[in-house]
């Protein structure tokens, strides 16, 4: 005869389930970037499903362009429910990308449209890089 322990609630068992890495197998909160080089500028496609225009920051410091993304739904349960399975994040996100020190705000055009962020920059001209090689001597 085998045992089983008895679970605490009849939502332990489906909850579990739901835990397993078959159904969270490539989940990221990681904003998903797509970036695309045509002619002299630079697409980049961020997918933001569920937020709104009014809650996404960009901004360029240093070189680096920051894209700053906020979820606000209240997925909390309520007095008469419980969720069973949650998937959908809820809080801060953020991605950062080297753009260049020569990139200016002025340059960067961006649009939100079907929870897609599409920001478009121009291409830098590459600086010739001398040939500073210096080689260390072996004792």
């Amino acid at each position: 005869m085998m045992m089983i322990p008895r679970r605490k609630n009849e939502f332990d068992l489906f909850d579990e389930m739901f835990n397993d890495p078959f159904f969270t197998r490539g989940e990221s909160k990681l904003m998903k970037t797509d970036i695309k080089e045509k002619g002299d500028k630079y697409e980049i496609e961020v997918d933001l499903p569920g937020y709104e225009k009014e809650n996404i920051k960009i901004e360029i410091e240093d070189g680096y362009l920051n894209i700053h993304a906020t979820m606000n739904k209240d997925l909390q349960n309520d007095k008469d429910s419980k969720y069973v399975h949650k998937e959908r994040y809820v809080g801060e996100c953020s991605r950062s990308f080297y753009v260049g020190e020569d990139v200016k705000e002025e340059d960067i055009k961006a649009s939100f449209k079907n929870g897609t962020l599409k920001i478009e920059l121009p291409k830098q001209d590459k600086k010739q890089i001398e040939d500073t090689k210096k080689y260390i001597e072996i004792e």
